[in-house]
């Protein structure tokens, strides 16, 4: 079995070395503690949001209280919306889920850096498909293979953005509870708790102090038919 760890590509690499550092100079530096709130479904997207530190989660609430969490998002990407075509509201909210340094760019700005150099423009129409690209793949993996495909879909994605290769498997950098794996897919911590069970008795996963241990790679694969999508999108 294959237990070599692909680690997946940070979202702000898609920009040029110079289009980057574009972004630096006309950005906003903030602190956010963990919890902290950055920004809330419905307010006005107008801002877009460079990590320099620390770790975010973007996530959709229910009437029923449960949260459905898209992205993780760690240093160095880039996340948020923009009212592109007309006044537009964020979909999500975002909350820093550790300590974080995060540099916050103005859509005037942007589109005035995007003016003045036209590969940016270029890289920021990439960006934009890119997430696009990243929301499509994550709704197929939570609606075509049901939740035991969502959860091997996401075990995956955990691998590609936190693995670590070890003597008894693939270890988590970050831990991850069974509430935030629920959150990941739309589930409940039970359930996700007896899937779990079922993947270590197949010998998919094995746990060590607690944490998740990727035993079989290949085998959550088959379970969510994985196409092998690009690591820029094969990521939490």
């Amino acid at each position: 079995m294959d237990q070599k760890v692909n680690h997946a590509i940070k979202n702000v690499t898609i920009f040029s070395e110079k289009n980057a550092q574009l972004f630096h100079k006309v950005m906003t530096v903030n602190d956010y503690k963990k919890g902290e709130t950055i920004y809330w479904e419905g307010d006005a997207a107008e801002r877009l949001f460079f990590i320099l530190s620390g770790m975010v989660k973007v996530f959709k609430s229910a009437d029923d209280g449960k949260d459905l969490v898209l992205n993780y998002f760690s240093t160095d990407d880039l996340f948020g919306e923009l009212a592109c075509f007309g006044p537009k509201n964020y979909t999500f909210t975002a909350e820093a889920t550790k300590n974080c340094k995060i540099g916050i760019l103005k859509q005037r700005d942007i589109e005035l850096l995007m003016l003045e150099n036209s590969d940016l423009s270029i890289d920021f129409t990439k960006w934009m498909s890119y997430m696009s690209q990243y929301a499509q793949i994550k709704m197929r993996d939570l609606l075509f293979y049901g939740k035991n495909g969502a959860l091997a879909s996401t075990l995956i994605r955990m691998v590609h953005s936190y693995g670590k290769e070890t003597e008894n498997g693939i270890q988590f950098t970050t831990n991850f509870t069974n509430s935030d794996l629920a959150q990941l897919i739309g589930s409940t911590r039970e359930t996700v708790n007896r899937m779990l069970q079922a993947l270590k008795k197949d010998g998919a996963i094995d746990y060590k102090q607690g944490s998740i241990v990727i035993k079989d790679l290949d085998y959550l694969k088959t379970i969510c038919h994985c196409e092998e999508c690009p690591l820029h999108i094969c990521r939490l």
